[in-house]
């Protein structure tokens, strides 16, 4: 398979090294099976000769036409983390090549792939409009707002959609990499993230902090402070509404629009995340711990820690 990876100025640096490195060790490692597939022909392509990354550093690349003749192209992510400054990027002039180079591939059906901010570069281009995608968890309500057409799962690791693979937060790049890989050898595949031990994550969830993600919006922020002071009752969304001054409907339909999920699950997210901060740094009976956190049953609390993020009570108080 011949790869294009395509490196423009800001490049996240990280997010390039790993692209390159888990395909180069899938090449070094396919002998190793008794069927090796064939093996990925990589090319690092840009606009320039030179092109310098987030950090500074320059690389070298073949011209940007060389990806007319690949089967596969891959945008490593931007390193920005700022959603105003990110969205300005991808959607200001200097970014209109590597849309352009995007557009193209997809109109030649050629499947491309990114990750983290990248999903951004790939959205802006309109390769995902009616498509399921991925991206950084505390990017999510940005990436909403600006992209309606695009249904984002931002607990996802990887999603692949008609042609297009993205992947979540920055060192998601891993996982993009080795769904590349997993796409010609399954079992190549996971030799590469046993010989590079990378563990798997299908999802991003236990990852993400709840109240960041809260931020992005006055109400939502609002529900989520009003939230954690009654995170041992149960829950009334009407009650809440009425403390933050708006109808239950709004206060629904705004948490939907920012977070792409109710107010329930919303605060069960938050119950998750104390839960689990209590199970790390106290000895507290779970029993208890369910308690403190809104349910009258333990085991209610187990199904729900072991749901959001794939850890049982016990795994996460041994951490």
């Amino acid at each position: 398979m011949d790869v294009a990876v395509a490196v423009y100025d800001g490049v996240f640096d990280s997010g390039l090294s790993a692209i390159l490195d888990v395909l180069d060790a899938a090449n070094a490692m396919r002998g190793e099976l008794p069927q090796p597939p064939p093996g990925w022909q990589v090319t690092t392509v840009g606009f320039r000769r030179r092109v310098r990354t987030g950090a500074g550093h320059l690389v070298a690349t073949a011209p940007a036409a060389e990806a007319e003749r690949t089967d596969l192209l891959i945008l490593p992510a931007l390193a920005e983390r700022r959603p105003d400054a990110l969205i300005a990027q991808v959607s200001g002039p200097d970014s209109a090549a590597v849309r352009s180079l995007v557009a193209d591939a997809r109109g030649r059906g050629t499947p491309v792939a990114s990750a983290c901010t990248g999903t951004f570069l790939l959205a802006e281009a309109g390769v995902l409009d009616g498509r399921k995608a991925t991206t950084s968890w505390w990017l999510a309500p940005a990436f909403r707002q600006r992209y309606p057409a695009v249904t984002i799962d931002e607990t996802r690791m990887v999603a692949t959609s008609d042609g297009v693979t993205t992947a979540g937060a920055a060192f998601g790049h891993v996982d993009l990499a080795l769904a590349v890989v997993r796409m010609s050898s399954p079992a190549l595949a996971d030799l590469v993230a046993r010989y590079l031990v990378i563990d798997e994550r299908p999802s991003q969830s236990a990852y993400a902090i709840p109240s960041a993600l809260a931020q992005s919006d006055p109400v939502v922020a609002a529900f989520e402070r009003w939230a954690r002071l009654h995170l041992e009752e149960p829950l009334d969304v009407g009650a809440a509404a009425r403390s933050l001054g708006v109808s239950e409907r709004t206060l629904q339909r705004t948490v939907r629009r920012v977070l792409g999920t109710s107010p329930v699950r919303f605060v069960q997210d938050l119950r998750v995340e104390q839960a689990s901060h209590l199970l790390r740094t106290t000895a507290m009976p779970l029993d208890s711990i369910a308690r403190k956190v809104g349910y009258e049953h333990a085991n209610t609390l187990r199904i729900l820690l072991r749901e959001r993020t794939g850890s049982t009570a016990g795994a996460l108080r041994g951490r």
